[in-house]
C-alpha cells in the first residue's frame, strides 16, 4: 500500500507540473516494462521499440489516471497492449520466444546442470512459438511474472474462467510439446 500510495503521489506531483516526478516514475518501473516487452515480442530491439512507445503514451496519458487501481497494474496494461500492437504490426500471428530468462541455478556450481536447464529453455521457448497467443499470455504472466488470476484479468480484461482455460490448455500443450523434445 505505501508503494502504491509513493506512486500516486508521484502521479499527482507530474500532474502539477513536477517533471522530475515523471522520471522517478519511469526510473521505477522501466526494468519492469522492458522485461515484460522483451518477453512479449522476443528481442531487445523490439522491446526496446514497445518501452519508447509505452513511455510516450504514458507521458501523454498519465492525467487519464483515474486512481481507482495500482498504477503498475495500469502500465502493465498499457505495456500488453503495446506489446501486442507491435506484434501484430510485424504481422506476426503468434509471439515470439521467451528471451532473456534467468536460470535459478548456481552456475558456478554445476556447469553440466547449467547446460541442461539452458536447454529446456530454448525448448521452452520453442514450445511457447507454437502455441496460440492467448495460451501463450497467461501462460507467461502466470509462471514469468508470477500474478494470479484476478490481476491477470485486470490487465488483460478477461473473465478469471476465460484465463483459467486458456492456463490449462496451454499448460497441457507446453507438457505435451516436451514430451516429444524428450523422446530420442
Amino acid at each position: 500500500m505505501q508503494e502504491q500510495n509513493n506512486d500516486f503521489e508521484l502521479i499527482k506531483k507530474f500532474l502539477d507540473g513536477d517533471e522530475s516526478a515523471f522520471n522517478r516514475l519511469v526510473l521505477k518501473y522501466q526494468e519492469k516494462i522492458y522485461m515484460l516487452a522483451r518477453r512479449m515480442t522476443g528481442n531487445h530491439l523490439d522491446a526496446d521499440e514497445v518501452v519508447q512507445e509505452v513511455l510516450m503514451v504514458l507521458y501523454k496519458k498519465l492525467s487519464t489516471f483515474e486512481f481507482k487501481s495500482a498504477f503498475y497494474t495500469w502500465l502493465y496494461r498499457i505495456t500488453m497492449t503495446r506489446s501486442l500492437n507491435y506484434i501484430k504490426r510485424r504481422s506476426l500471428k503468434e509471439f515470439l520466444p521467451l528471451s532473456g530468462l534467468k536460470t535459478k541455478v548456481n552456475e558456478k556450481n554445476d556447469p553440466l546442470i547449467s547446460v541442461e536447464n539452458k536447454e529446456k529453455i530454448m525448448k521452452l521457448e520453442k514450445i511457447l512459438q507454437k502455441i496460440p497467443s492467448k495460451q501463450r499470455e497467461v501462460f507467461i504472466l502466470r509462471n514469468f511474472e508470477q500474478l494470479d488470476y484476478d490481476e491477470i484479468s485486470r490487465i488483460t480484461g478477461t473473465s478469471v474462467g476465460a484465463l483459467k482455460a486458456n492456463y490449462f490448455h496451454a499448460l497441457n500443450k507446453v507438457k505435451d510439446m516436451m514430451k516429444d523434445y524428450e523422446k530420442p
